[in-house]
């Protein structure tokens, strides 16, 4: 069987692999103090086009997710997310757990808009009542978003201009970046996220690296402490090298980019094949993700052969799945799917 549930079934690229095996005898400074560490972020800083910015390496995504919402709130503050958000529903409470309350906003897409942002924040600010109410104090976003949906540069820019008119901190959830970035449906660059947000950060797990994620900190308010914060939230890898190695060969020679690249164009080749077969979509996505609704008899043959994840079940004898490529996806297993999909 050959799972199209996720993108991070496999272990690494081999180029990590290669280098982990060859670097695995060194003996180097502990707790990201390190040089490899210290390439990376350089790396990272300098594809950002912000060497102003600190880069703190984590192990994964929820980690980063309660690691920077408590560090930038205080305890009475909340975060403003999609109902759909990941820090709303696949992080079993890790925010609630902080002190901190996920203020989630209704949405069709899994994307929030600047509007919406200022229509919620104006009903707390102007309630005469409001310091009875949990503050709202950063925005939460994911880029791309839970059902494979994306930011244009003039959306995210009118949520930053938002923000910074009331104040609040802009988060962009970075775990699928390398997909949103090489999306042919995107028009937003790395260096245009570093512009318009506080903090965001680059998804290394489900993106080539066996695992890892680099935290990108822009906003000064924000960098006094981190690390004692993270150390504090048990986020401080011991052998932080293996963290740095990783995104210090990701992002060599353009490999990020690269591979996932490749991700999107197996995720192209199997929405082609969706629409041909004249399948819906739960939303119009150009990412790795992609959620066509299937009937129940495409689903119950399909799931013999392929894991896939079922999204949501409809009345009327449909179903919404994800199909997940990654970086490691074969196109002879894309083309495979295809194929059993046309004899549907």
């Amino acid at each position: 069987m050959y799972y199209f549930t996720n993108d991070y079934s496999e272990g690494a690229h081999p180029l990590i692999m290669q280098k982990l095996l060859e670097t695995n005898m060194e003996q180097t400074d502990v707790y990201g103090s390190d040089q490899y560490c210290a390439n990376a972020k350089a790396l990272i800083k300098t594809a950002c086009g912000r060497e102003d910015a600190d880069v703190h390496l984590f192990i994964g995504g929820t980690q980063t997710n309660f690691t920077i919402i408590s560090a930038a709130l205080r305890p009475f503050q909340g975060v403003y997310s999609s109902f759909l958000g990941h820090i709303n529903t696949h992080e079993a409470g890790a925010i609630e757990h902080t002190g901190h309350k996920v203020l989630e906003l209704p949405t069709a897409d899994g994307k929030l808009t600047a509007q919406q942002v200022e229509e919620n924040y104006l009903i707390y600010l102007n309630d005469p009542k409001r310091e009875h109410w949990v503050q709202p104090k950063m925005v939460y976003i994911s880029h791309p978003s839970e059902v494979g949906t994306l930011y244009t540069k003039k959306e995210l820019e009118e949520l930053s201009v938002t923000c910074k008119k009331y104040g609040l901190y802009l988060f962009l959830d970075g775990a699928r970046l390398g997909y949103g970035l090489m999306s042919p449906g995107t028009d937003l660059m790395l260096k245009d996220i570093a512009r318009l947000c506080d903090v965001f950060y680059i998804g290394g797990t489900k993106c080539g690296a066996l695992f890892g994620e680099a935290a990108v900190i822009l906003n000064p308010d924000l960098k006094p402490d981190f690390h004692t914060i993270m150390k504090q939230s048990g986020a401080v890898l011991a052998k932080g090298r293996l963290l740095g190695l990783q995104f210090q060969t990701l992002f060599t020679d353009n490999l990020y980019e690269k591979i996932c690249q490749h991700g999107i164009n197996m995720a192209m080749l199997l929405k082609e094949a969706f629409a041909e077969k004249g399948l819906p979509f739960v939303a119009e996505s150009f990412t790795n993700q992609q959620f066509p609704i299937l009937t129940e008899k495409m689903y119950e043959t399909l799931t013999k052969k392929y894991g896939i994840g079922s999204w949501e079940v409809f009345d009327n004898g449909t179903r919404a799945v994800r199909f997940c490529t990654s970086w490691a996806t074969s196109e002879e297993q894309v083309h495979n799917l295809i194929n059993d999909l046309k004899a549907l």
